[in-house]
């Protein structure tokens, strides 16, 4: 009994893996191999390389480039408007199609303005009417005056001369009768021949009384012919009048003209059509927008951080990424720098003066321009979205330019 629990405890101390305590006992340790020691240590060294190798050139690009994803492309957008009120009988411009400067895109029910231009034309053409009455009649007074003046004033030389004649008459038979009364008394003359003499004194008189009545009647004629330069000055305002009616007429007209050339809109600039509301049978008022007309001309607006415009300034070189064609990068330059954040131009700008202030890092819009190659070979539309590289390391020293004052 007692060798036999004495070998089942030799059997347990010399069991593997057991310790004397009934504890598993620890496994030895098994040395790795030398090979894989050596790629742990190769794979590590790698990493870090790659690690520090992008560290080194993000640290570099960073020192060089000012980037942002903050940026779309921007463009010009014309709204177009229908400048007279009236029905749409046709649309001739369709969804998306690229139209030329004076291309015809709605045609608007034109016989209100027809109408309207053809009574134009009438009222116009009575004032022409009534300024050509007005101008003969000037020109007809103008005329009269001058024989009514010539007139006047030579009844009025006869008068005055016929009173001379008989001032003269009379002074002569005055001096008869004076004479031959004397001579009555010595007889040297007889009684009818004074009586003769007095009775052309008597002529005389009346005819010397007469001639003065008609120079009296000659100055008033002559008086009233001198009014007529007033009567011209008269008639030539109403000439005026007349002018001024017949050239508010001819305006009348050329509105009317106008407004039926607006029946037809035409697209005022090259681009694409886009978002068309213009539809055939619509009635449209003043104003009201039909469709809208993107040019080619495009460029894009960044919003930098103010942190990164240091160095930036105009004309520096940019690398485009387009998000809708990313293995194409596209060239530009930067063209200017907005003077304010975007932040300040908004509906409602922030107001720091209320006590609660938190300083916030602002955006600048600054606006670069691709070169021409970019949007005459792809499609930029406004609104896409882009990230722009700014390349500021050739010009660290530079800053963007002060507002100046422009020189006349």
């Amino acid at each position: 009994m007692v060798t036999t629990m004495q070998s089942a405890t030799n059997t347990e101390k010399h069991a593997p893996g057991i310790d004397l305590g009934g504890r598993p006992a620890a496994e030895p340790p098994v040395k790795k191999s030398f090979f894989r020691r050596r790629r742990a240590k190769l794979v590590a060294a790698v990493i870090v390389l790659a690690v520090a190798t992008y560290g080194l050139k993000y640290w570099l690009h960073a020192r060089q480039y000012e980037e942002t994803d903050d940026a779309f492309v921007d463009g010009s957008i014309v709204q177009i408007s229908s400048r007279v009120a009236g029905q749409i009988l046709s649309v001739e411009a369709e969804d998306n199609q690229d139209v030329a400067t004076g291309a015809v895109l709605v045609r608007l029910d034109a016989r209100d303005s027809q109408a309207r231009l053809d009574q134009a034309n009438s009222a116009l053409a009575a004032a022409r009417a009534r300024l050509a009455q007005a101008n003969t009649q000037v020109e007809l007074m103008k005329a009269d005056t001058a024989a009514a003046l010539d007139q006047a004033q030579g009844g009025l030389d006869q008068a005055r001369a016929a009173v001379d004649r008989s001032k003269a008459e009379q002074a002569y038979w005055q001096q008869e009768v004076n004479r031959r009364a004397e001579l009555i008394q010595s007889g040297a003359v007889a009684q009818n021949q004074y009586d003769t003499s007095r009775l052309s004194l008597n002529t005389a008189q009346a005819a010397l009384a007469e001639s003065t009545g008609k120079v009296v009647s000659a100055q008033a004629a002559l008086a009233t012919a001198q009014t007529a330069p007033q009567q011209i000055a008269a008639a030539e305002a109403q000439a005026a009048s007349a002018k001024a009616a017949m050239e508010q007429a001819a305006a009348a007209v050329a509105a009317a003209e106008l407004d039926l050339s607006y029946t037809v809109i035409r697209a005022p600039v090259d681009g694409r059509i886009t978002r068309k509301i213009a539809r055939a049978g619509q009635y449209v008022q003043v104003g009201q927008i039909v469709t809208a007309l993107v040019q080619p001309e495009v460029w894009v607006t960044a919003n930098f951080k103010e942190t990164q415009l240091t160095h930036m300034s105009a004309g520096q070189d940019v690398t485009i990424v387009v998000d809708a064609y990313p293995g194409q990068a596209f060239h530009g330059a930067v063209d200017s720098i907005q003077a304010g954040t975007g932040a300040r131009f908004s509906l409602l700008p922030p107001e720091n003066a209320t006590g609660n202030y938190v300083k916030v890092v602002q955006r600048v819009p600054v606006k670069i321009l691709f070169d021409r190659e970019a949007y005459t070979h792809w499609l930029l539309a406004p609104g896409m979205s882009v990230v722009p590289s700014v390349y500021v390391g050739a010009g660290r020293g530079e800053h963007p330019l002060p507002i100046r004052t422009a020189q006349p």
